[in-house]
């Protein structure tokens, strides 16, 4: 592994840092070696590992206070700033560890009644202070503070090293690793974190006063140091010294099962896992919680799920601990998606999801019996899916959550076929998976994230890089929608996306274009694992006397503002109906629809086919739970009544711009806006079906009668 050190960046890292004087160097330090570990994925992953260094602040009123900045829990090292440090006051700690030392020979003290709940306000009582950041961030120091604080080193470093958790998790584990690193790492037994492990090795240092780390069995690997540097310089070396001995085992083929010569692409399988996937809120209510999916493939990852020893592989367990709150603690194992047997595959699927969740169940009822915790289950759905012949999809209510956790189970499966070739791939045992997964303070790191109604939802917009369709896909994404956006404009699809955010899938597409509708529809698949709601909005009004109008025109604005409805709708109700799970089409439908103006056939036709296109959606489809509803609006600034087009109106009419923008009943200008509210609020409709929305301020011609 390369060390990052520069010494002249740190420099100037620091004193940059440092320009205010309320940063103390030694935290400055420190931000700057955790950054470093932060860079590298094979030593710690989203939120994992954590970082201390010990510090002296002073108070308002002069009081002088020794105390711990450790990173605060579930902080991503790689971009972790001074404030995400939480400042702990060291001598309340070392009361607590003298009480925990004096247990050991006195099974009446008070400690043996210090449930997490009391460990967590006791840490959280004795912070040094409390910031707005840590109240906006919710920020509460890392589980694995008694660790850092019961040694006695200025800098402590911990991470969750691929190369140490490959070697260690193994039957002779704590063997590997003393041959590679020798004595100058003590060796300490897997324990859950918190006070005992923390005595631990607390105990296993003052045994051995001359190493340079310890190393957590099944967990992870500290170094400390008097400098910031000496700590990362030493886990750098280690961790080197271990992927080289991992290095040095001869290369070995993994053993293959025979694919059959055609499989189904990823689009047609990732629709199948989500749907699969999907868990009723209420029995029988067709109101699902839903997953993102992430899909990952490589050399090394199919090695890995074509391996004939999958099953038993996949089985063994996660790699450290902190995984298993995100992934739970194994995946789940598909067969192989024949292309000549879709159905199949589909049954096969949803089979394989009932038994992960059925096993899951009994696992947790077994363990809380065997553990008396009073604890409610977590939903047993998995989180990794292995795909053979394909590949791994990582799953979560965000596309974040699913990337991360695709993430882990790429590093899983690269370490298991490593320490496969050494010897054995072993983890914990299942009593102590479910002493970490129902433990108390990891609990907390899930459930202070909040989704939004949407969250787990794909929401497809067209005509999005403007207008009504960028203000709907800005009200989806403000309540927590992954989002797929379309549009003719290449260059206003990449200002959209600029704004709704990174995540957003922005796709230059014309929409009359079957093929372009087919290939935007497979990406959104590959991209997020399928599609949930779809909103058809695009439009052009064309002009023409009826009775004077070409057909060309004529036939050009059905195939825009009718038959894109009908092509983006088949493609998204064939992806519903492999998920399983319902769906809902929203339509821009337009008052032109029920009101047509004079002039305006050539717009107006196509809208009231599209209209009766809702109807037919709903009627056809709603036995597939698939919802079809449509939006009449009138008067709204967008590309179609631009403002040369408004002026225009407004001076015929003898009005002012505004007067004609509010010539309504209430007087009132509607605004993109109010119509994405309108296509939130239908989202939302669960038992909604065929219906059409007036959003026009109050027009009794265009009220549908």
């Amino acid at each position: 592994m390369r060390n990052l050190w520069d010494e002249s960046h740190f420099t100037s890292f620091v004193d940059t840092l440092c320009i205010d004087r309320e940063t103390p160097r030694e935290l400055a330090a420190l931000v700057y070696a955790s950054r470093l570990l932060g860079a590298e994925n094979s030593l710690v992953m989203h939120g994992g590992g954590n970082t201390s260094v010990k510090s002296t602040l002073t108070d308002v009123i002069g009081n002088s206070s020794d105390v711990l900045f450790i990173k605060g829990s579930g902080v991503d090292l790689k971009d972790i700033t001074s404030q995400d440090f939480t400042p702990v006051r060291i001598e309340p700690l070392r009361k607590l560890r003298a009480m925990a030392e004096q247990e050991r020979g006195d099974a009446g003290t008070s400690l043996q009644q210090f449930s997490n709940r009391e460990f967590k306000h006791f840490l959280y009582l004795n912070l040094f202070n409390l910031t707005d950041h840590m109240l906006s961030k919710g920020l509460t120091p890392s589980i694995e503070t008694l660790l850092h604080a019961f040694l006695p080193h200025p800098y402590i470093l911990h991470t969750h090293a691929r190369a140490l958790l490959t070697l260690s998790n193994q039957p002779d584990g704590e063997k590997l690793c003393r041959d590679v690193l020798g004595e100058r790492m003590g060796m300490v037994p897997y324990i859950r974190p918190g006070i005992e492990l923390a005595c631990s090795a607390a105990a296993i240092y003052r045994e051995q006063p001359d190493v340079e780390g310890l190393v957590l069995l099944k967990h992870g690997l500290v170094t400390f140091g008097e400098s910031a540097r000496e700590a990362y310089d030493r886990m750098i070396a280690a961790t080197s010294e271990l992927e080289e001995r991992i290095a040095g085992v001869a290369a070995t083929s993994v053993p293959s099962i025979e694919l059959p010569v055609d499989l189904l692409p990823v689009e047609q399988v990732a629709p199948v896992i989500r749907g699969a996937c999907a868990e009723e809120k209420i029995p029988s209510s067709r109101d699902y919680h839903t997953f993102v999916l992430d899909f990952r493939t490589s050399r090394e990852i199919l090695d890995y799920v074509n391996s004939s020893q999958l099953e038993s592989m996949s089985r063994k367990g996660a790699m450290t601990p902190d995984f298993i709150i995100r992934t739970k603690n194994q995946p789940l194992v598909l067969p192989v998606p024949d292309a000549r047997d879709p159905e199949g595959f589909r049954t096969a699927v949803r089979q394989a999801v009932d038994a992960y969740k059925e096993e899951y169940r009994a696992y947790f009822e077994r363990q809380q019996a065997a553990s008396g915790m009073d604890v409610d289950m977590l939903d047993p759905l998995p989180r990794v899916a292995l795909v053979p012949g394909l590949g791994l999809f990582g799953m979560g209510r965000t596309i974040a959550d699913a990337r991360v956790n695709a993430d882990i189970a790429e590093s899983s499966a690269a370490a298991v076929l490593d320490a496969e070739r050494i010897g054995c791939f072993e983890s914990i045992t299942e009593k102590e998976v479910f002493d970490i997964e129902y433990w108390e303070m990891e609990q907390a790191k899930v459930k202070k994230v909040q989704h939004d109604v949407f969250a787990g939802k794909v929401v497809l917009v067209t005509g999005a890089a403007g207008g009504i369709g960028l203000a709907t896909a800005r009200a989806f994404r403000q309540r927590g929608a992954e989002l797929v956006i379309l549009d003719l404009d290449a260059g206003a699809l990449d200002k959209a996306r600029a704004e709704l955010g990174p995540d957003t899938l922005a796709i230059a597409c014309d929409v009359t274009d079957r093929q372009a509708v087919a290939d935007a529809f497979n990406r959104t698949c590959r991209t997020f694992g399928g599609v949930d709601i779809i909103v058809s909005n695009v439009g052009i009004a064309l002009q023409g006397r009826i009775g004077d109008v070409d057909d060309d025109l004529l036939r050009r604005s059905f195939e825009l503002n009718f038959f894109s409805h009908q092509t983006i709708s088949q493609h998204a109700v064939s992806i519903m109906r492999q998920q399983g799970i319902g769906g809902c089409l929203l339509y821009n439908v337009s008052k032109q629809a029920v009101n047509p103006g004079p002039d305006f056939g050539p717009y107006g036709l196509p809208k009231a086919a599209t209209l009766f296109l809702v109807r037919q959606y709903a009627l056809d489809h709603g036995r597939d739970g698939i919802r079809a509803n449509g939006i009449n609006a009138d008067r709204i600034r967008t590309g179609l009544l631009n403002d040369s087009m408004i002026a225009e109106r407004s001076r015929k009419r003898g009005l002012s711009p505004e007067e004609y923008m509010a010539g309504n009943l209430l007087k009132l200008e509607v605004t993109a806006e109010d119509v994405a509210e309108a296509f939130v609020h239908q989202a939302l409709e669960r038992k909604t079906t065929g219906s059409i929305t007036t959003v026009d301020g109050g027009n009794i011609a265009a009220a549908l009668r």
